[in-house]
């Protein structure tokens, strides 16, 4: 039986600040409650650890949100990512539907602000504010979800 809570970090630590997600559920890691799981994106077979949880959190460095990070309640949506290499959390939970016939556990997406995504990049100072932030965030979502998980 899987854990309750899972997440997800989205990132490449040899890219700037796509290291921000990464580093944020390292930060985490110290709660059982939850599974973690790093990879540099999303891919079809992620569907398989959706399976059995209460909630999930993907976490993703975004150059397009506003800092410090956004965190939202995500549903299902077709895109073209499920063709490519990388799929988006959105399509990720359409595909869930799509291979076991149900909605997917409830899912947030916290995108962190980041800057510079070149390789060789060290993660910029602005980042760094706002991933100390978002872990801040982080462990605040993850203590809601824990007690909802211990009431069910």
């Amino acid at each position: 039986m899987p854990t309750p809570l899972l997440i997800l970090a989205i990132g490449n630590e040899s890219r700037g600040d796509d290291a921000l997600a990464p580093l944020l559920v390292r930060q985490l890691q110290t709660s059982e409650s939850a599974e973690f799981i790093e990879d540099f994106q999303l891919q079809v077979e992620h569907v398989t650890d959706l399976v059995g949880r209460q909630a999930v959190l993907f976490v993703d460095a975004d150059m397009s949100c506003a800092a410090p990070f956004h965190l939202s309640e995500i549903a299902a949506a077709h895109d073209n990512s499920y063709t490519s290499h990388a799929m988006t959390p959105f399509a990720l939970l359409h595909t869930f539907k799509q291979v076991y016939g149900t909605g997917a556990p409830p899912c947030f997406l916290l995108r962190v602000r980041g800057y510079g995504f070149e390789l060789g990049d060290s993660l910029s100072s602005e980042a760094s504010i706002n991933l100390a932030q978002a872990t801040e965030r982080a462990r605040v979502w993850l203590s809601e979800q824990t007690a909802s998980a211990k009431k069910t």
